[in-house]
């Protein structure tokens, strides 16, 4: 097998030597590259792959149909949505994610940006630099809060596990409730977990029936001292709205580790100019423990698919 490793994992040339030797030793060839979102370049190193590895960048169908003897797609990530899925089905590629890798990861940096907007963090540190004192920037607590949960997979449910740890009361909306969940989280409508919840954190995945789900609409029936975090996929969000609707004040504040697009985001986009927003650039998943995580869960992916026990299977 010609197995070719389009993007770093972000583990150590060391770890991914260690991951890879069983494979080569058993006579397949293993190729890492760095990473270009380059079609063109893309197809020429993926072209004579069987097996196809990378993270989150984007791999369309155009690459996916120029690799003749394609026969699986290894996902480094949760999210699928960025692999043409259609393109892989039309050649019988199986595809594979890394489901559960950042699962902490995502839920401390949920509320982390909770707990640094309710105490005014990054207004507070700026004005102790400039030697001033906290008057007018004196926060609220965590566990006296109201916290809604959308999406109740795994990410959501450590999410309401770390709150209801500080005290909240946890509500939750999910198409389809989690029975992991009974007893952590209150399910309700969606509309009800908005008016009711002080933050709303975001953990559904993007899918026809999310893009977009918080919009204008959803925005206004959140109350004017509530908080927004998107720690799941930009999409579900629509940014202007959600620009407008803290510019305007009509929610107070935004943690934002998600966009419509990857990182490097032009300089002019909504929500880096909107009041009182935290913004990351996507980086919720990647610790130093996950990336570890993640790197073992793609190369077992692949070791199991060749035994014929396809594990964390997409398609």
């Amino acid at each position: 097998m010609n197995i070719v490793l389009l993007e770093p994992l972000g583990v150590s040339q060391e770890m991914l030597d260690n991951l890879a030797q069983p494979l080569v030793q058993a006579g397949h060839t293993f190729t890492a590259y760095p990473k270009s979102t380059d079609p063109q370049v893309q197809i020429e190193r993926a072209k004579d792959a069987d097996v196809l590895m990378l993270a989150n960048m984007p791999l369309s169908g155009q690459v996916i149909r120029a690799c003749k003897h394609l026969q699986f797609i290894d996902v480094a990530f949760t999210g699928v949505d960025h692999v043409d899925l259609q393109a892989a089905q039309e050649i019988g590629a199986a595809v594979s994610n890394a489901a559960g890798y950042s699962t902490q990861a995502v839920a401390e940096l949920s509320v982390c940006m909770m707990l640094s907007l309710l105490r005014n963090v990054p207004q507070v540190e700026k004005r102790c630099r400039e030697g001033g004192v906290k008057d007018g920037l004196v926060g609220s607590e965590l566990g006296s809060k109201t916290v809604g949960i959308v999406g109740t997979g795994a990410i959501g449910r450590r999410t309401a596990q770390l709150c209801a740890a500080f005290g909240c009361r946890v509500l939750a909306y999910a198409p389809r409730p989690k029975k992991e969940a009974q007893g952590l989280v209150e399910y309700v409508t969606l509309e009800q977990l908005l008016q009711q919840s002080d933050i709303v954190s975001l953990h559904c995945p993007l899918n026809d029936s999310t893009r977009g789900l918080i919009g204008r609409e959803q925005l206004a029936m959140m109350k004017p001292t509530a908080l927004l975090i998107n720690v799941a996929r930009g999409p579900v969000v629509d940014s202007q709205a959600l620009s407008e609707a803290l510019n305007e004040g009509r929610i107070a504040g935004a943690g934002i580790d998600v966009f419509e697009t990857e990182p490097p985001l032009a300089t002019d986009h909504p929500l880096l100019h909107s009041k009182n927003t935290l913004v990351t650039p996507h980086v919720a998943f990647a610790s130093a423990e996950s990336m570890e995580a993640r790197a073992k869960i793609v190369f077992e992916n692949i070791t199991k698919w060749m035994e014929g026990k396809q594990i964390n299977k997409v398609l």
